[in-house]
């Protein structure tokens, strides 16, 4: 499966198929403030980092995930993760999760404009009739940001998965956009992101 390199010049951020060469950047991005630790989060624990990468690469050759590195390129560094996932062709349908950034870069600019990069290139290359999201029922931030999105709750599906805990289960939260709402979409993205000006990346 070759994964395509998705960027925004404007926002300084770039999408490029995760690698080993991100692990030491997302092993920092990971340890900094203990962001692994919190259950509900997508972060992995950071002695399961080795592992998260590896599960990527496996879920990835079996074509059932396509994994990104999130680059800031006025550092040049990894300050996060995303994916596309549960890839149905048949449908087509993707879904948009394993999404983490490090902490200084959550509830920036970067969550809508990795958003708006992977949902034009699933409606608008993939031509993905739905794009899907999950999240937990206690990742309040999550649901929040899911949903300024303009993506639709289509339900909740009880005691759904384990945490990554391996233990504990969780409600999963399902919320999605169909294809035919995408110019809707698109457009509020668009307007959402014109907020960012003189550097001033942080959401109003």
């Amino acid at each position: 499966m070759t994964l395509p390199v998705l960027e925004s010049s404007i926002y300084q951020l770039r999408l490029e198929p995760l690698s080993w060469e991100h692990f030491a950047d997302l092993e920092n991005a990971c340890a900094e403030g203990d962001l692994g630790e919190v259950l509900y989060n997508s972060v992995p624990y950071l002695h399961k980092l080795k592992h998260y990468f590896t599960q990527a690469f496996e879920q990835q050759s079996k074509g059932e995930r396509m994994a990104f590195a999130v680059i800031d390129l006025t550092s040049d560094r990894a300050i996060g993760t995303t994916s596309f996932h549960d890839i149905k062709p048949e449908i087509p349908r993707v879904e948009i999760g394993f999404t983490w950034y490090a902490k200084p870069y959550q509830r920036t600019y970067v969550n809508r404009v990795c958003k708006y990069l992977l949902l034009q290139h699933a409606f608008e290359e993939l031509n993905a009739q739905v794009v899907g999201f999950r999240t937990d029922h206690l990742n309040l931030k999550s649901q929040k940001a899911i949903e300024a999105l303009g993506a639709k709750q289509d339900g909740i599906i009880r005691c759904h998965m384990l945490r990554k805990d391996g233990v504990t289960l969780r409600d999963s939260y399902i919320y999605s956009i169909l294809k035919s709402e995408w110019v809707d979409v698109k457009a509020l993205l668009q307007s959402k992101l014109m907020q960012y000006s003189n550097k001033n990346y942080f959401e109003i």
